[in-house]
C-alpha cells in the first residue's frame, strides 16, 4: 500500500486504525494501534513513541537488569519508533486495519544498535559495499490445537488435543482436516502482500507448514514476523491455537530452515558457477558455505536463543547436530540445494522460535568473513552426518552464551554493545530457567526421593 492510497482509504473510512511496530529481542511486534487520521496527521510526519524497555524485557516483559541502552536507573526513558513507509499494508484479518513496520531511534535521531531490524540492515549494507545482495526465504512450522489459547494456558498446556492425531507429512487427506483455517491464513497472508508457495503438513501431530516465496533479505524478515504472528491471531480467532515454539514435546520440533543466497548488485550469479560440474558453486560461494560453518558455533545464539531449543538437535529428528555440509543432505547443518539462479544454502539449524531478522544477520556476517579470508570449503558430508567425527552445535544455551560473548570476531562484526546486549539476553533466559520448578522434577522425586 502506498501513502497515497492509505489517505484515500482513510478518507472514506475503509481504513480506521493504523499498527505501528517494531521487532523486540524475541522476534516478536510490539507497538501501538493508533487511530488512522491522527496518524495521518501527526505520527506520518514525525513517528511515535514508546518505551526503550521494549528491547531490554525478558519473553514475560519483566523488566531485568544488565542491559545498557534500558534501566531503573537511566528511568526508561522513551525511544522512537521510525516507519519504514516501504511496510505499509493492509492486515486483512482486522477489519480495517493497516500495518506499518518501523526501526528504532533514539529521541536525538541516534540508530538503537541492538534492534535486530537494524543489525539486519547493518549487514546488509556491508554486503552492498561488497558489490552484493543477499535473497533469503524462511520455512516455519507449527504446531496446531483443537484448543483455545485460553484453554491452553488454563490447563498448564497438558492434554491439549493436537489437530492432526497421526503423522500427515505430505498428506492431502490429513492437511484437508484443517484446509479452512490453513486456506485463511494463506489468503490474509496474500491479503497482506506476501507470495504465497504452498502448505502441507509435517511429521508431528497437528504439525504443518506454509511456505512463502524468497525475497531480498529485509523483506523476508519483515514478511517473516507479520506471518507468524498474524497466524496466531487468526488462529484465535477461528477457536485454534498454534506453536511455533522449537521443541513441543518429544517428536519433530518446529524447525525455521532458513534459505540463503546473493547475486551481485547488477544480477550477476555471484554465488553460482556451471563451470563446477559437481555443485554448481563459484569460488565466492565456496567461501560463503565455509564462513557458515566456521562460525556457526559462535552464532549458535542467535540460531537457537531459548533454553528449549537446543531439545531440537537429536540423532535422526531432522534437526542436525553436526556442523557438517552437503549436497541436498537433510542430515546436515548445512544444506546445498538448487542450481545456477536457484542455488543456495540452507540453515538447518534454526528453530521456530528463532528471530529472523538476527539469523539473518548472521548468516550475512559469516558468509561475508568467508570470502573476505578465502576460506576453503571443507570436503562434503555425503552419508549420515548425525555420525560425523566433525564440530557439534553447541549442546545448551550456556555454551552458545559463552561462546557467543567470548567472540572477538562477534565483537568486531556486530558491535561490543551488541555482543554484550544478546549475552544478557541468554543469561537472562538461563537465570529464569534455573530458578523454575518443572513438571520434571515432580514427576521424578515428589515420590521417590
Amino acid at each position: 500500500m502506498t501513502v497515497e492510497q492509505l489517505k484515500t482509504a482513510v478518507a472514506d473510512g475503509s481504513v480506521d486504525t493504523v499498527i505501528v511496530a517494531i521487532t523486540d529481542m524475541q522476534g516478536r511486534l510490539v507497538g501501538k494501534r493508533v487511530h488512522a487520521p491522527y496518524f495521518i496527521e501527526y505520527v506520518l510526519p514525525h513517528g511515535t513513541e514508546g518505551c526503550n524497555y521494549l528491547l531490554a524485557v525478558d519473553v514475560d516483559m519483566n523488566t531485568v537488569d544488565g542491559y545498557e541502552m534500558s534501566s531503573w536507573a537511566s528511568g526508561y526513558g522513551d525511544l522512537v519508533m521510525a516507519h519504514d513507509l516501504a511496510t505499509l499494508r493492509r492486515v486483512p484479518w482486522h477489519p480495517g486495519t493497516v500495518m506499518v513496520q518501523a526501526d528504532v531511534h533514539w529521541l536525538d535521531g541516534r540508530e538503537v544498535v541492538a534492534s535486530p531490524r537494524q543489525i539486519l540492515k547493518k549487514q546488509i549494507a556491508r554486503l552492498a559495499d561488497a558489490g552484493m545482495g543477499a535473497f533469503v526465504g524462511t520455512e516455519l512450522e507449527f504446531i496446531l490445537f483443537n484448543n483455545t489459547y485460553e484453554e491452553a494456558w488454563s490447563r498448564g498446556y497438558r492434554d491439549l488435543t493436537p489437530s492432526n492425531q497421526y503423522n500427515v507429512d505430505y498428506s492431502i487427506i490429513g492437511t484437508s482436516r484443517v484446509e479452512p483455517l490453513l486456506r485463511k491464513i494463506r489468503l490474509d497472508m496474500a491479503g497482506a502482500g506476501m507470495v504465497v508457495e504452498s502448505a502441507k503438513g509435517e511429521c508431528n501431530f497437528g504439525q504443518h507448514e506454509i511456505a512463502f516465496l524468497y525475497a531480498d533479505a529485509l523483506t523476508t524478515c519483515d514478511n517473516h514476523v507479520v506471518y507468524k504472528t498474524g497466524a496466531k491471531e487468526i488462529a484465535a480467532q477461528e477457536g485454534y491455537a498454534l506453536t511455533f515454539m522449537a521443541k513441543w514435546n518429544e517428536r519433530e520440533g518446529n524447525s525455521c530452515h532458513t534459505h540463503l543466497s546473493f547475486r551481485g548488485l547488477d544480477g550477476s550469479m555471484v554465488f553460482a558457477d556451471e563451470s563446477d560440474k559437481e555443485h554448481g558453486l563459484s569460488a565466492v560461494g565456496r567461501s560463503f558455505i565455509a564462513g557458515q560453518a566456521a562460525h556457526m558455533r559462535e552464532l549458535s545464539l542467535l540460531f537457537a536463543p531459548n533454553i528449549n531449543s537446543y531439545k531440537r538437535f537429536a540423532p535422526g529428528s531432522f534437526a542436525p547436530t553436526a556442523i557438517e555440509w552437503g549436497r541436498d543432505n537433510r542430515t546436515c547443518s548445512l544444506r546445498l540445494v538448487g542450481r545456477g539462479a536457484s542455488l543456495r544454502v540452507e540453515n538447518r539449524v534454526p528453530g521456530g522460535d528463532v528471530n529472523p531478522y538476527l539469523v539473518v544477520a548472521a548468516m550475512i556476517a559469516a558468509g561475508l568473513d568467508g570470502i573476505e579470508r578465502n576460506l576453503e570449503l571443507g570436503p562434503e558430508t555425503t552419508g549420515n552426518a548425525y555420525e560425523s567425527g566433525g564440530e557439534r552445535v553447541p549442546h545448551t544455551l550456556n555454551d552458545a552464551v559463552d561462546l557467543w560473548s567470548g567472540s572477538e570476531w562477534v565483537a568486531e562484526t556486530f558491535g561490543e554493545d551488541v555482543q554484550a546486549h544478546y549475552a544478557n539476553m541468554g543469561r537472562i533466559e538461563i537465570e529464569a530457567f534455573g530458578r523454575a520448578v518443572t513438571d520434571w522434577e515432580r514427576y521424578r522425586t515428589f515420590e521417590r526421593f
